[in-house]
């Protein structure tokens, strides 16, 4: 492991996960918990994670990677972005920080990311949390197609944060040339081109989890959503806690896409709840 000094709060520690740096953030003491972040242009672990980290921390130990492809994680050139790399990548992140055993919590695309490690490497997976999260068949939003197929300007990064949040007050023009900037680094935009093609349906069918592996997950779940997400129906949250046993599934009124940013003091009081 490395940690960098640096100004840029999104850059934490590294470490090499089988020939690839990984930018990391890692705070707290206690049970582990691995946050995966969701897709969204210009997206880092510290993007999505950063109101929640210090109040989870107070509990537990709190892991939050960029996953391959983005934030300040390396992008090595031929990579195929794809279910199975993300969670090789993955699985090879904790095996690097010799954690046999870690609670998941997934967001959005981080869901689908979550759901296919635990049930393909379930002796790894304590407690699951689900927010907002791909990885049942739905017909992609007409929300959805404009994060992922997103072109790089002002006008598109302030149109699409309106996309996210139901409370705009939340949005502003700092905000979105903050995205902006970090959705256009070298190489990033190249990157997230590559992972969600069109036609994007496609993209969908590729990150579900089959229902058979997801009526196999015996962990405890709690499943989050905003009632009001223009991104990703609710009507996948409440597929999963049908299909998953052990599951509890939480609506938030009022709350778009974002619910850890939108609700972020409920959010973190109801994840630290079922975690401990």
């Amino acid at each position: 492991m490395t940690t960098v000094a640096t100004d840029n709060p999104e850059v934490a520690n590294s470490v090499d996960v089988n020939g690839i740096i990984t930018n990391y953030h890692d705070v707290g003491t206690g049970r582990p918990v691995l946050l995966i972040h969701g897709s969204g242009p210009g997206v880092s672990a510290w993007a999505n994670w950063r109101a929640v980290l210090p109040a989870l921390s107070q509990a537990h130990r709190v892991i939050a990677p960029d996953v391959l492809g983005f934030g300040f994680t390396e992008r090595p050139e031929g990579v195929t972005y794809d279910l199975a790399t993300w969670t090789e990548h993955l699985i090879g992140f904790l095996d690097a920080l010799a954690l046999d055993e870690v609670a998941i919590v997934g967001n959005s695309f981080g869901g689908a990311l979550a759901l296919n490690l635990v049930t393909h490497h379930r002796d790894r997976v304590s407690k699951l949390v689900l927010m907002g999260a791909v990885g049942v068949p739905f017909e992609i939003t007409e929300g959805l197609d404009t994060v992922w197929g997103f072109e790089p300007s002002l006008e598109n990064m302030v149109d699409l944060m309106d996309v996210f949040t139901h409370d705009r007050s939340l949005l502003t023009e700092d905000l979105a040339r903050s995205r902006l900037e970090a959705a256009t680094r070298p190489g990033a935009h190249e990157a997230y081109s590559a992972m969600f093609p069109a036609p994007r349906q496609r993209s969908v069918e590729a990150m579900t989890v089959p229902d058979a592996h997801i009526r196999g997950i015996e962990q405890p779940t709690l499943i989050i959503h905003g009632r009001d997400d223009e991104v990703i129906p609710l009507s996948n949250s409440m597929r999963l806690n049908e299909l998953i046993d052990q599951s509890q599934l939480h609506v938030f009124g009022q709350c778009g896409h974002w619910v850890q940013i939108e609700h972020t003091a409920d959010f973190t009081r109801l994840v630290g709840d079922f975690l401990a």
